[in-house]
C-alpha cells in the first residue's frame, strides 16, 4: 500500500462556492480543515471533502471517494450511520409531522429511558443543542443557589455561550482564536478558571470565592482538548468541594452521556452530580440537547418555578423518536462490552504503528471507552496545556496521508476519534494498515 491521491474535484469547486455564502465555506469552524494543510504546517493545501452520504462505518464524498469514518458526526452516531432502525423510526415520525410545538408522547418516554440509565436523573428538559443545555445548566444553577461565579476547566469546551466560551477547547483551540472578541468582559468576570485535572487548583478557586460559586461546571471525560480521562480521585474530589462550599456539581456528558458508559462517564467514575448536560446520542443524529437531574432543582425551571427556559423546537418529536430508538439499542446485552472490544483492539494496533514507525514514546494515547485520541507528544496528557504541547505538524502529515488513504479522522489534533457499533474488524484492521503509512509520514515532522 503507497500514499494515494484522492480525487477531490467536485470537492474543490463546491467549498469555493459555499465560501462565497458560508462564512469561511462552513457551518461550524473545525469543518473547514484550517489546522492540517497549507500555512505554518508546510504541508499542501487542502480543501474538506464535501460529504454526500453516510452509511454504517462509512461516509462518501461527492467525489465518490469513501472513507471509514472516525467523527461519528462528533458523537452521535455510536450505532453508525443511517441504522435501518433509526431510519425507520425518523420516516414514520416525519409522516406525521415534524413539529407541533406542543407536547408529545414520546419526549416522556425519551426522558424516561434517560432517567433510567442515568441514576442521577429525576427530570429532564429537552433543548436543540449541546450549547444551550451547558446555558440552561449554568442559569438554572445560579437561579437555585442565589449566586453569579462558575468555576470551568482550560480546554474544556462547553459550547459557545459567552460565559462559558473562554479558555475553551475544541474549535477554539484548533484554530487558536482568542475566546474574547465580541464576548463583553461582564459576561466572563464571574467565570474563574482552573487547569483540568487539578484538584488543588478547584479548591484554591472555592476557597477565594467562597459563597459566591454556583456551580462548577465540566467534562467529566474531557473530549474537546483531545480525549483526556479524569485523575483518579479527581472528579469525586470536586464532588466533595462543590458539596463543602454549597455549590453544585454540572457534567457536560454531551459526549461522554451514553458513549463511554449507559450511565455515563457519571457511572463509570462512581460520582453523582447535581446537574447533566446531555446531547448528540440522545437525539440519535439529530440536533438536541439536555439538561436532567433531581426534580428539586429541575422544578425550579418554569412554568414549575421562576428560572425561565424555552425553544419552539424543544423536544422536537423527530429528534425525539430518534433519540428513543437509539437509547433502545444501546441497551442490547454486551453491546458496550462489544465496543469496549473494537475500541481497545484499535487503540492497541495504533500503539504498535506508531512503535513500527519508530514514534515509540514520541506519541501518546488516550482513550475511554469508544473515545480515543493520538497526541504527537510523549506525555502524559493529563490537560490542556500538556495536550498543547503536541506537535501538529506532525498530526497534520498523520491527517491528510490517513484521508488520502481512505480514513476520515477529525481534522483537529484537540478532537476525539469516536468508534461505533458498527466498525467492523476488517474495518478496523483496514485502519491500523494506512495508520502504518500516516505515522510514516508524521515522523518525518518530528
Amino acid at each position: 500500500m503507497s500514499i494515494m491521491s484522492r480525487c477531490v474535484e467536485k470537492s474543490e469547486t463546491a467549498f469555493a462556492r459555499a465560501n462565497k455564502v458560508l462564512v469561511g465555506g462552513v457551518n461550524s469552524p473545525v469543518r473547514a480543515f484550517a489546522a492540517i494543510g497549507g500555512g505554518s504546517t508546510g504541508l499542501p493545501e487542502i480543501s474538506p471533502p464535501l460529504i454526500a452520504k453516510a452509511v454504517g462505518a462509512y461516509v462518501t464524498d461527492i467525489d465518490d471517494n469513501t472513507y471509514i469514518d472516525y467523527v461519528g458526526s462528533y458523537g452521535p452516531a455510536i450505532l453508525g450511520h443511517a441504522p435501518q432502525h433509526v431510519v425507520t423510526a425518523i420516516n414514520k415520525q416525519v409522516l406525521r409531522g415534524t413539529s407541533y410545538g406542543a407536547p408529545t408522547e414520546i419526549e416522556t418516554h425519551l426522558a424516561e429511558a434517560i432517567a433510567t440509565a442515568v441514576g442521577s436523573i429525576e427530570k429532564v428538559r429537552f433543548v436543540s443543542s449541546g450549547t444551550e443545555a451547558a446555558m440552561t445548566a449554568v442559569r438554572l444553577a445560579r437561579g437555585t443557589t442565589g449566586r453569579d461565579k462558575i468555576i470551568k476547566c482550560i480546554g474544556c469546551y462547553h459550547g459557545h455561550v459567552d460565559s462559558l466560551l473562554v479558555s475553551a477547547g475544541s474549535g477554539v483551540a484548533t484554530l487558536s482564536t482568542p475566546s474574547g472578541p465580541g464576548v463583553p468582559d461582564g459576561t466572563v468576570a464571574d467565570t474563574l478558571l482552573v487547569p483540568y485535572n487539578d484538584l488543588r487548583a478547584a479548591e484554591t478557586a472555592f476557597t477565594q470565592a467562597d459563597g459566591q460559586i454556583a456551580a462548577m461546571i465540566i467534562e467529566p471525560v474531557a473530549g474537546n482538548m483531545g480525549t483526556v480521562p479524569p485523575a483518579e480521585g479527581y472528579l469525586t474530589g470536586l464532588r466533595d468541594l462543590c458539596d463543602r462550599h454549597g455549590s453544585l456539581l454540572i457534567l457536560d456528558e454531551v459526549m461522554s452521556g451514553f458513549r463511554v458508559a449507559r450511565g455515563g462517564a457519571q457511572s463509570l467514575y462512581a460520582v453523582r452530580p447535581d446537574l447533566t448536560i446531555l446531547g448528540k446520542i440522545i437525539g440519535g443524529g439529530l440536533p438536541v440537547g439536555a439538561v436532567g437531574g433531581p426534580g428539586e432543582i429541575m422544578d425550579n425551571l418554569a412554568p414549575q418555578g421562576r428560572i425561565y427556559q424555552a425553544g419552539t423546537l424543544s423536544g422536537n418529536p423527530v429528534a425525539m423518536a430518534a433519540g428513543l430508538v437509539t437509547l433502545q439499542a444501546l441497551g442490547a446485552e454486551g453491546f458496550y462490552e462489544q465496543l469496549e472490544a473494537k475500541s481497545a483492539t484499535l487503540e492497541r494496533g495504533l500503539v504498535q504503528a506508531a512503535t513500527d514507525a519508530g514514534l515509540g514514546g514520541k506519541v501518546c494515547f488516550n482513550r475511554v471507552g469508544s473515545m480515543l485520541c493520538c497526541f504527537f507528544t510523549p506525555g502524559p496528557v493529563t490537560n490542556y496545556a500538556t495536550a498543547s504541547a503536541g506537535n501538529t505538524k506532525a498530526f497534520a502529515a498523520y491527517f491528510q496521508a490517513m484521508l488520502n488513504n481512505g480514513v476520515y479522522l477529525p481534522p483537529s489534533p484537540f478532537e476525539t476519534f469516536f468508534i461505533s457499533a458498527a466498525h467492523s474488524d476488517n474495518d478496523i484492521a483496514d485502519t491500523l494498515a494506512v495508520a502504518k503509512l500516516a505515522f510514516a509520514e508524521a515522523v518525518k515532522l518530528m
